[in-house]
């Protein structure tokens, strides 16, 4: 493949200085003209169209179709919230919009470089815009008058003209100094915040290199295809995890990009942030500061950036300024959450049991539990020949060993916030609860389909099993939950799964790596795990937005689909059952107090999200926050006084300066979510025995 390749490529260079001759046409201010593309880039940007063209699982072709994707992609990564270019920017670079296919082909990186540098323009002159008003003293804002701010700005329209610009941005500059105001701080505090991160935006602008120009115009190109292909300029390739996780000497968490925020994904089982119980998915990281040293502002900074504050020395402190979630949207009070840097620990991760003790329609029954929180392999201790090795499967095989001993009544295996890991363990685990039989099917992108299997003849455990889900569980566990549910070998109980149905390889480029999706995971009843997930048989109120948090959240993300089915399974045992078990579930949880908490608050939140303006005027602003904080505390007083437990006069805001201890872990009876998939399984019991009895 690289012979070919590089002979692609050679051929293109012999022309490339014509082609990058054409795309001079937009003039950028002559501080910028440092910014060009390099031959190692020009070579980078030929190896991944060859790549993308031969060995994407897709393989859509490069064309105007694609080129305006391309552009649209470019456009949103530089400025998704449309503040900074101008209408006549964006019909200046129209001109461009069907021939970014030519422009990558031939290797002519000019345009995308030429529309980089006109941002940096526009943000510059916004950045000292916003410092000029800032000159003039935060006191000098009126905040008695009615006016409001446009917040969701994904599709409004550009600024026709530098004093529309100057207007939104006034307004923008408002909006944040009432922010702070309302989150209790000083004018003179909100003016020296403010103007420390603009002017440390603005230095960080000037430090702008080449590779920061390549990468996100190569990237609008490879994201055009999925979300998960992904150029990694030589920097980032090095440090390939922050995408993935910060697991060594770090905090254990997934981040990405939202605007001018970083926002975590998923928090790392075991890890030093879920340990913590402070920290959320789609929290926003707003500051960092190292043990003792200043909180530095990290608003309006890239990704890699804040990776590189957050990790640091093994037993270190980092201090995290976050934004929760549970937030409303226009509230931007913060809490400071201190989390000591460790590398997560195999054992940790380690799948765990209990038993969940129910009186269930006037009996007592026991139920096995199994956590799992990751599909893990020891590989290092597997090839040195160490016979004791962990792993998922010979963990979990242990403990259903142990509860079988114990004489449960029946198993939940609890997937919840588990993203995944070893393909090879999600195969092994299914084996252990099916005869023998397909696992998973790989479809590569020359449509070849690998089956996976288990070739074990006999389960390992026969009894009854409910497996639990939420939207946190990821790949390998919707690999074994869907398995689990086409072989009608278990219930499905809790959360649309997250939907990564994709497999990634990493192709070394001259100049960096070109992470590629080249294969789609298919259940063996065909149907696809991307996008959609696994649906439970009996879904539970999610905890999480869906809309913000998935693979259907993601740009560009594949779509669902289904191929051949690899198994015609028997009869599905819960069929019958599936109308009055739904019926039960409902009539029990109803008025459960942690589910009608949890259905009131995503609704809350949904209802705020749909608002796109905030005003501008103090007093309403106010009146709005308070009539929020009402609604979430008569929530949160709610499900304290059905629980027993004393109201709140107001709604508590953490600040935890000192790292956390864990606290001891709460009794499975006390997990709502863990109960009822117990209380689940027994009424399917029931019913089932008494219909053989019939």
């Amino acid at each position: 493949m690289k012979r070919t390749l590089t002979c692609t490529i050679l051929a293109v260079l012999f022309g490339l200085h014509a082609s990058l001759a054409m795309a001079k046409a937009v003039s950028t201010p002559e501080n910028w003209d440092y910014l060009q593309p390099d031959r190692d880039q020009v070579i980078a940007s030929l190896n991944v169209v060859e790549l993308l063209k031969r060995h994407h699982y897709n393989k859509p072709p490069l064309n105007d179709a694609r080129s305006a994707k391309i552009f649209d992609s470019y456009i949103q990564m530089l400025d998704p919230s449309r503040s900074y270019f101008l209408a006549s920017d964006l019909e200046e670079f129209g001109k461009w919009r069907n021939q970014f296919d030519d422009f990558l082909k031939g290797g002519n990186l000019e345009p995308g470089f030429a529309i980089y540098k006109r941002h940096l323009e526009r943000l510059q002159n916004r950045l000292n815009y916003a410092l000029g008003l800032l000159g003039k003293g935060v006191d000098s804002f009126d905040f008695t008058i009615d006016e409001e701010l446009l917040i969701d700005r994904e599709k409004a329209a550009w600024a026709r003209n530098m004093a529309e610009l100057d207007d939104l941005w006034r307004k923008r500059v408002k909006d944040e100094v009432l922010r702070l105001k309302l989150a209790g701080k000083e004018p003179k505090a909100i003016e020296e915040l403010l103007t420390k991160r603009y002017k440390n935006q603005l230095a960080r602008l000037n430090q702008t290199r080449g590779e920061d120009v390549f990468q996100t115009y190569i990237n609008a190109f490879a994201q055009s295809y999925d979300p998960h292909t992904q150029y990694l300029s030589p920097d980032n390739a090095e440090n390939f995890d922050i995408n993935m996780s910060l697991s060594l000497e770090g905090i254990g968490a997934v981040l990405q990009s939202d605007n001018e925020h970083v926002k975590i994904v998923r928090l790392v089982p075991a890890g030093p942030a879920e340990k913590s119980k402070q920290l959320a998915p789609a929290d926003k990281i707003i500051g960092v500061g190292q043990a003792n040293d200043e909180m530095v502002d990290v608003i309006g900074w890239r990704l890699d950036e804040v990776v590189k504050l957050i990790r640091g020395p093994k037993g270190s402190v980092v201090h995290l300024e976050v934004i929760p979630a549970s937030n409303a949207p226009n509230d931007q009070s913060s809490k400071v959450v201190a989390i000591t840097r460790e590398a997560v620990k195999l054992e940790e991760q380690a799948a765990k049991k209990s038993v969940l003790n129910l009186e269930h329609q006037g009996q007592s029954f026991k139920l096995g539990v199994i956590e799992v929180p990751a599909f893990y392999l020891d590989f290092k201790a597997l090839r040195a020949g160490d016979q004791n090795y962990k792993s998922t499967t010979r963990d979990v095989k242990k403990l259903l060993s142990e509860l079988e001993a114990e004489k449960v009544d029946g198993v939940v295996i609890d997937l919840r916030n588990n993203g995944g890991g070893s393909l090879q363990e999600a195969t092994e685990l299914t084996g252990l609860f099916i005869d023998q039989g397909p696992t998973v099917l790989v479809r590569n992108s020359d449509g070849r389909v690998d089956v996976l299997a288990d070739e074990q003849t006999g389960a390992y455990y026969k009894g009854p099993l409910a497996v639990l889900v939420n939207r946190l569980s990821a790949s390998a566990s919707e690999i074994f939950a869907g398995a689990m549910q086409d072989y009608h070998r278990a219930l499905i109980l809790g959360g649309q799964t997250f939907g990564k149905g994709t497999v990634q390889t990493i192709q070394p480029l001259n100049h960096g790596e070109l992470k590629l999706t080249l294969a789609k995971f298919y259940r063996v009843s065909g149907q696809s795990t991307q996008h959609q997930g696994v649906i439970p048989d009996i879904t539970y109120p999610a905890d999480v937005d869906t809309k913000e948090i998935g693979e259907s959240a993601l740009p560009e993300a594949l779509p669902w689909d289904s191929i051949r089915a690899a198994i015609n399974p028997d009869m599905n045992p819960f069929k019958p059952f599936l109308a009055e078990l739904k019926a039960r579930h409902e009539a029990r949880t109803g008025e459960n107090p942690d589910f009608v908490f949890t259905r009131d608050r995503l609704a809350l939140a949904q209802e705020l999200m749909h608002d796109t303006t905030v005003s501008l005027n103090e007093d309403k602003r106010r009146a709005q926050q308070a009539d929020i904080e009402k609604r979430q505390l008569a929530l949160e007083n709610a499900l304290r006084l059905a629980k027993g437990e004393q109201p709140l006069a107001k709604l508590e805001k953490e600040d935890e300066t000192t790292p956390h201890i864990d606290a001891d872990k709460p009794k499975p009876e006390d997990d709502a979510y863990l109960s009822e998939s117990g209380r689940i399984l027994l009424d399917y019991l029931g019913l089932s025995s008494a219909m053989a009895k019939h």
